[in-house]
């Protein structure tokens, strides 16, 4: 089991999560954060951080967002990992009040 990173994180890429993260299992690039299955240790600590809730449980990933599991695995062996926290994108505000947050 490990956690993913969905389509609300695109465009925002708030990293509260990865200041509460345990490990560095958060790799990014410049439209948002995937979580690397290999080093995520399962912990959930990230997805009460998320302003924008973007990260499930895999188990728990509604059907339609079920292709981010692979996304998420595909994408972020292959980035830096993000282990700081930094100014979301321009605009996360406004997509932030966009989804209802």
């Amino acid at each position: 089991m490990t956690f993913v990173v969905t389509s609300n994180c695109k465009g925002c890429r708030f990293t509260d999560c990865v200041a509460v993260c345990p490990v560095e299992c958060f790799h990014g690039d410049g439209e948002m954060l995937y979580i690397d299955p290999d080093e995520c240790i399962d912990c959930g600590a990230c997805v009460p951080e998320c302003p924008v809730e973007a990260i499930f449980d895999e188990t728990e990933l509604p059907d339609e967002m079920a292709k981010w599991t692979q996304i998420n695995a595909d994408k972020a062996p292959g980035l830096d990992a993000v282990t700081e926290t930094s100014d979301p994108l321009p605009g996360a505000d406004e997509k932030k009040k966009e989804l209802g947050f």
